[in-house]
């Protein structure tokens, strides 16, 4: 099976230098047990790497794009041979002026093309390799050219602050939800400007209606539903680090699980679509697909869910997440698919990603 994106998308540089999926979210959702086999869309490794704190019996990291493979390659070599803290500040989430010093203990466990690459992005390095994507860096943008047009760092430093509901709404609503707040958002996070700047345009064919319109309701409600002090996603756009909260795979308390199933992770530049052409029935226990049948057709979407669901074995789970294209099994796979909605609901009330519009996630069923 052809891979649509593959051939549409172009695949010469870091995408992503963190994973912009809530994988406390997705580990809920997938439920991986002890013992499972898990496929995983690499995008910069860190919810590949979150996966691994189950204990599953293997991880398959795939990515059609060999930059992202780098970026989880390099996490990889950073949890080998990196203390907790050094891993923070490597990624950026902790100020750090040793960051050369630091990928120079990780590139000893480097393949030869690993090395080469990172090699050629020290400025990457000396950033932090958290911020080292295009999407990252079309944030960084929004934090230092357009955001202080809109608040101040002390306004900024109020919204992250702990706060109850009823404090953040109120907040939201006197001091932040101002016209400048809605106009500059707009147009920041409009189609064009994200097509141009943070996602490639091609990510934006099969999408409908006002982007713009529809982050910006996702935007409120994470500033005023989820707890802004909790949620290290947020942070990082409006500051460039995480102040007082950190992704799932970064916490202290998951770094020795992490490392200590690091054995267990195996990695392949290749489309999801043609790995699959190489693997038989009910193999796959968990899927981790973070949003990509947004990039396909329809009718490629349900050709490639059903290859998945056959792939599978009965009762593993599919994640996925909607951001702007509305992706569901539909009724003519009922047989091999069951949603697992109201799962799927409760889940994505929670989630600190808040970009997206919608959680999936779907049973496999006895075929």
């Amino acid at each position: 099976m052809r891979s649509e994106i593959a051939s549409k998308a172009q695949f010469s540089e870091i995408r992503y230098g963190q994973c912009w999926e809530d994988a406390d979210v997705l580990l809920e959702a997938l439920d991986v047990q002890p013992g499972d086999q898990c496929l995983s869309i690499a995008s910069a490794g860190d919810n590949t790497l979150a996966l691994l704190s189950k204990a599953p019996a293997r991880v398959v990291a795939l990515d059609s794009n060999p930059a992202q493979l780098a970026t989880l390659a390099l996490r990889v070599a950073a949890y080998r041979t990196l203390t907790h803290n050094e891993l923070l500040e490597l990624m950026g989430s902790r100020a750090s002026d040793r960051r050369h010093e630091l990928y120079q203990h990780c590139r000893t466990v480097l393949s030869a093309d690993e090395r080469s690459f990172w090699d050629a992005h020290a400025g990457a390095i000396d950033a932090g390799i958290g911020s080292a994507g295009k999407f990252e860096r079309y944030f960084t943008l929004f934090r230092t050219r357009v955001l202080p047009w809109v608040h101040s760092q002390r306004r900024i430093a109020g919204m992250l602050a702990r706060k109850s509901r009823d404090e953040r709404c109120i907040f939201y609503d006197e001091q932040w939800d101002t016209w400048r707040w809605r106009l500059l958002f707009r147009v920041f996070f409009s189609r064009a400007v994200m097509g141009r700047v943070g996602r490639d345009p091609s990510f934006f064919n099969y999408v409908e209606g006002s982007v713009a319109e529809r982050i910006l309701a996702r935007a409120h409600y994470a500033l005023t539903e989820l707890d802004t002090a909790e949620n290290p996603y947020l942070q990082w756009i409006l500051t460039g680090s995480h102040t007082t909260a950190l992704p799932y795979a970064l916490r202290p308390e998951n770094f020795d699980s992490i490392r200590a199933n690091l054995d267990k992770l195996e990695w392949h530049c290749r489309p999801l679509e043609e790995y699959l052409d190489s693997v038989g029935t009910g193999v796959i226990d968990r899927y981790n697909l973070s949003d990509i049948f947004e990039y396909m057709s329809p009718s490629n979407y349900q050709q490639f869910l059903s290859r998945l669901a056959l792939a599978g074995r009965p009762g593993g789970r599919l994640v996925y997440w909607n951001m702007l294209v509305e992706r569901r099994r539909p009724e003519s796979m009922s047989q091999l698919l069951r949603p697992l909605d109201s799962l799927a609901r409760d889940l994505h009330a929670t989630d600190k990603a808040f970009f997206y519009s919608a959680l999936v996630v779907e049973e496999i069923m006895a075929c």
